[in-house]
Order: structure tokens, then C-alpha cells, then sequence
């Protein structure tokens, strides 16, 4: 299967993968701080393992970071 992850192309040597086991299989660290935009649209995260990739999908892992501008 090719995917696009993160821009990059990837070929995944699995013909059934879910988003869930991409997290996995590409050993994501804190899978439960990312949210994933498959095709262009936020999924929820009770939709990671129920999911199916397809072949050509573009898959972007998002971190959001808290912060800000300090007082000065």
C-alpha cells in the first residue's frame, strides 16, 4: 500500500491497516496526544481503530503544543 505520511511517500508492506496500526507500526510517541488528518479531515480519536487506510491516502500526524508568549 503507498501512503503519504507526514508528505513523505511510504510504501507499507500490509494490504489491510488501520489508522490505529500506523500509529503502531510506525512507532508514534504519545499516540494519545496526536490527532490525525486523513485526506484532509480531523478524524476522532474513537475513529482510529475502526479506520481503514487505502492505498494513495495521505496521512498527517499532528502534535498540538500548549504555550504562548510569557508576561515580560
Amino acid at each position: 500500500m503507498k501512503l503519504q505520511i507526514n508528505g513523505e511517500h511510504e510504501v507499507i508492506d500490509q494490504e489491510q491497516l488501520t489508522v490505529s496500526d500506523l500509529l503502531v507500526l510506525k512507532a508514534v510517541k504519545m499516540p494519545e496526544m496526536v490527532s490525525v488528518e486523513l485526506n484532509g479531515d480531523i478524524l476522532d480519536r474513537d475513529q482510529f481503530s475502526t479506520t481503514q487506510l487505502n492505498n494513495e491516502d495521505e496521512v498527517e500526524f499532528l502534535y498540538f503544543m500548549g504555550g504562548g508568549i510569557g508576561a515580560a
